[in-house]
């Protein structure tokens, strides 16, 4: 083989080992765990990074109800963070935090994670989802966090179907059900008669008299 061939095999053979090496890259831990979307919002300040931020709507487009913000926070800090609150600038919606044992704040523990959104993790609703975001727009998103401060975003706002549909709202409208007509007697009627057809209404001992006994008194007056 010629010198200019054995080159060309090797620069070959360099190139298909880096890209084998950049494919390796990307299927490590980062991008199965956290199953990271290139199409949703993700930032980072300081030590706390953000990922996955998205706002929630209710599933159906005319259904009226609270919406909820989700994202998973990363605090590679030394020292715990709490995440005061979220707020929505553009809006007056408010969101109330909840953390996943359902009492005290959220909290980032240092060289950890917390997942907001879903059954059984910390949750953040918004009161007034319509008024607030609106489907397929991008919302700002303020997280204000103890340590780090404001870290802001632009979350992508989508209705809670499909993938999302377990990490939407909780709180979802249901049609009122039908309720029985006012008035409608409950209990039994009162007040009933307890004496049997045909028998006297009066209590006097005259009228419980038999026929014999009358007809014995009538003959003893006769004589």
């Amino acid at each position: 083989m010629s010198r200019s061939l054995r080159r060309g095999a090797l620069a070959a053979t360099a190139i298909v080992i880096s890209i084998a090496s950049l494919s390796a890259c990307g299927a490590g831990n980062d991008a199965q765990t956290l199953g990271v979307k290139p199409d949703n919002a993700a930032t980072s300040v300081g030590t706390v990074k953000i990922q996955n931020a998205m706002v929630i709507t209710q599933p159906k487009l005319d259904a009226e109800g609270p919406a909820v913000v989700s994202a998973m926070l990363f605090n590679n800090g030394s020292k715990a963070e709490t995440l005061e609150a979220i707020e929505l600038p553009g809006t007056n919606a408010e969101v109330k935090l909840t953390a996943a044992s359902g009492s005290g704040p959220i909290t980032v523990p240092a060289g950890g994670s917390v997942l907001i959104g879903g059954k059984g993790n910390a949750s953040a609703v918004i009161e007034k989802g319509r008024e607030a975001a609106q489907d397929g727009n991008a919302q700002e998103v303020v997280f204000k966090l103890s340590e780090t401060g404001d870290v802001g975003l632009k979350a992508f706002v989508i209705p809670a179907t499909s993938y999302f549909a377990g990490y939407g709202p909780e709180e979802v409208p249901q049609k009122p059900a039908e309720q029985s007509p006012a008035g409608t007697p409950t209990g039994s009627p009162t007040g009933s008669p307890t004496t049997t057809p045909g028998a006297p209404a009066g209590g006097d001992e005259a009228s419980s008299a038999t026929p014999s006994d009358s007809a014995s008194a009538s003959h003893g007056a006769d004589h």
